[in-house]
């Protein structure tokens, strides 16, 4: 039997393809009757955003290849139009069974709660009557109908904005038979008005959209003339920022300039109402420089993740996932003195499972803290309001030295990080803002305490951001270390993002762009060693994408070693696995559920020696080769076999999780019929979280 060829383009799955499919995961949670009702309106919403963020940022880059003339993008080796071609196809699929669960479960399921959105048809004559004082006190001051002619040409459409197209009938004001005309609706507005709930025949919830109240008297605002038809229009733009890095002198200021210009990209799709003419539609897309394909006649409001907004105003926690208090682990649940508490042991969090607090308080004791020197940090997305800013602010105004690490380039995050540089530089901290080229996307915290004689470093290190709201959403790991080894490889980390300078050889981390990417497949290549030798080759890793086509190839060949491999990926993974001859070693999976997963996690067997590193790197090129990013290993045992148990929980997951086949496509798990449903996130909160 010939060896298979590893590189051949038959063995991965295009990445793409691959995003799609986890969108088609995300979407499914709206239909599943275990998830709580107004969870399953957020799932939508999620899957609507994630679809825009599709468009904005891949499929925009598509088209740029295509006009480029690119070839080939991947290792699956598709051209740009191919894959245009078949996204097109799998999207309006997808698009299409967004609107149908909304319009035939959740909208009736919602309603059946009392929670109601109210149609024209359905309003009452006390409904109508506050909805047109609502039209004209709020609204009709501030739209400006834009009437089309050769002195008013259709106007500039913000990217994702809510707009209607409106045929008129009648002459103008200047006796010219009218034609077209452009509403824009008002972005300071909300797109869910909720109906007072002392109305005749109005329930407790009950809403009506912004699109509906300016479709109902769209004729007000053409006096003299007669509105034929209104429909809502949205169309996405390119957004992907563009800055010459090598061209510019300071990063900010290019930054700030360059913000703006994504409202008005390229457009690459077109959302109109479903009810909307040809003729009309055909016009729009002409308008827009767009293909037919590029067209989505949708059955409801064009930006359903506008729906999130009614999860805020009803107040119903029967509908939704029951609330909980994060723990802690037991040597900080007295509070204290957190450098004591790291001194004496490493300590582990998992969020949203376990506090994100403790990282906060290391730092508000550090701010307060005399004997403390100087802290260093990374951030790469922290939130408008956040503690850390708050407490490195404080650090700063108390005259410590604050070195502070800010990617301006977190992709939608820029102008938040433009202004927390601004704000932290006003109080004397040091900014720098990473390396040209490569985004800083480690997440590290040093803080440098004098303690008698000598200088002692503490650590925290992450697999996700230093953000208090994004820390109950989505799982992480953080270790809090004062092992003097790891210490100094973080200082010798933030060394290098300061002043640019080469470092010595890391003891225990291992760093993107330098040496991740190999210390990855050389762990792979000695599990791979080891079961040629007829050894127990193990390996386990949990990230949120797999791309990178070397460490592919590495699996593939510890596969046909016979190396145990399961792989935990909650989004896009490239490798197909169970292929004969080549990954039938290989088990992937996908877990879907209330929390987003992003732990990245990398065990290896190591005959009996097991390495576990956690990350902030997902194994993708841009992560292994143009961004920084560093790998820690968990040192002590007691910590790396409770991370090895958390991965055992997602591996024996039968409610949530996902499996990939050899095709590309996902199964959903199922218990068995006398089997007990094993969901690993329901049992990380009954383990960790606090249930006093």
């Amino acid at each position: 039997m010939q060896p298979a060829d590893l590189s051949a383009p038959d063995l991965y799955i295009n990445r793409q393809l691959s995003l799609l499919e986890f969108n088609r995961r995300v979407l499914a949670q709206t239909e599943d009757p275990n998830t709580p009702l107004l969870e399953r309106l957020k799932f939508l919403c999620i899957a609507s955003s994630n679809l825009d963020e599709f468009f904005e940022i891949r499929v925009a880059g598509l088209r740029q290849a295509m006009e480029l003339g690119v070839g080939q993008t991947g290792a699956d080796n598709r051209s740009p139009q191919q894959l245009l071609r078949e996204i097109s196809q799998r999207t309006h699929a997808l698009v299409e069974e967004q609107y149908r669960l909304l319009n035939d479960e959740v909208t009736p399921a919602l309603a059946e709660t009392g929670i109601r959105f109210l149609r024209r048809n359905e309003w009452t004559p006390a409904q109508q009557d506050w909805i047109r004082r609502y039209f004209e006190t709020a609204l009709l001051p501030i739209l400006s109908p834009l009437g089309l002619d050769p002195a008013h040409p259709f106007p500039q459409v913000l990217n994702k904005s809510l707009n209607f197209i409106v045929s008129l009938e009648g002459r103008d004001a200047f006796g010219r038979n009218s034609g077209m005309a452009v509403v824009q609706a008002p972005r300071a507005l909300p797109r869910i008005i909720q109906l007072p709930a002392n109305l005749d025949g109005n329930g407790p919830y009950d809403f009506v959209f912004l699109s509906s109240i300016i479709h109902a008297h769209v004729t007000d605002l053409f006096p003299g003339m007669n509105a034929t038809g209104c429909y809502q229009f949205r169309v996405t733009r390119n957004s992907d920022l563009y800055v010459d890095e090598e061209e510019v002198d300071d990063l900010l200021r290019a930054m700030e300039g360059e913000l703006p210009s994504r409202r008005y990209g390229d457009a690459v799709r077109l959302e109109v109402a479903a009810n909307c003419p040809a003729p009309m539609s055909e016009f729009l897309l002409e308008e827009f420089e767009l293909e037919a394909d590029a067209l989505y006649q949708v059955n409801g409001p064009v930006n359903l993740n506008r729906l999130l907004a009614v999860c805020d105003l009803v107040d119903r926690p029967d509908l939704t996932y029951p609330g909980f208090t994060p723990g802690l682990p037991l040597e900080l649940r007295h509070g204290g003195d957190m450098f004591k508490a790291m001194r004496q042991r490493d300590v582990l969090l998992h969020h949203p499972f376990e506090s994100f607090a403790p990282v906060a308080e290391l730092l508000r004791q550090a701010a307060q803290d005399p004997e403390v020197l100087a802290i260093k940090q990374t951030l790469y997305r922290t939130g408008a309001e956040s503690a850390v800013v708050d407490h490195l602010v404080t650090a700063a105004q108390a005259g410590k030295e604050v070195t502070v690490v800010v990617e301006l380039r977190a992709r939608f995050d820029e102008a938040e990080n433009i202004g927390l540089a601004n704000r932290l530089q006003e109080a004397g901290a040091h900014v720098v803002y990473g390396v040209v080229g490569h985004k800083t996307h480690a997440k590290m915290m040093l803080i440098i305490r004098r303690e008698g004689s000598r200088l002692r470093h503490y650590v925290h290190l992450g697999t996700g951001n230093y953000h208090s709201r994004t820390a109950r959403l989505y799982t992480d790991y953080g270790l809090l270390t004062a092992n003097p080894t790891i210490g100094e490889d973080v200082h010798r980390v933030f060394l290098q993002l300061t002043s640019l300078g080469k470092v010595s050889a890391l003891e225990h981390l291992l760093e993107s762009p330098f040496t991740l990417h190999q210390g990855v497949i050389d762990k792979i290549t000695r599990e791979t060693a080891h079961a040629e030798q007829g050894k127990p080759a193990r390996l386990i890793a949990k990230v949120n994408s797999l791309v990178e086509p070397k460490v592919i190839r590495a699996l593939y060949h510890a596969s046909q070693a016979g190396v145990r491999i399961d792989l935990i990926v909650r989004g896009m993974c490239c490798l197909r696995p169970g292929v004969e001859g080549v990954s039938e070693n290989i088990r992937v999976r996908s877990v879907i559920g209330r929390f987003l997963e992003h732990t990245r996690v990398f065990y290896f067997a190591n005959d009996g020696d097991a390495e576990l590193f956690c990350s902030s790197a997902d194994w993708m090129e841009r992560n292994f080769f143009r961004r920084v990013e560093t790998a820690f290993p968990l040192l002590e045992a007691n910590l790396k076999d409770r991370v090895l148990a958390d991965l055992e929980h997602y591996l024996e997951d039968n409610s949530q999780a996902w499996i990939l086949c050899a095709d590309g496509h996902y199964t959903r798990e199922t218990p068995a019929a006398d089997g007990e449903a094993i969901s690993a996130q329901s049992t990380l909160l009954a383990t960790y979280a606090d249930d006093s």
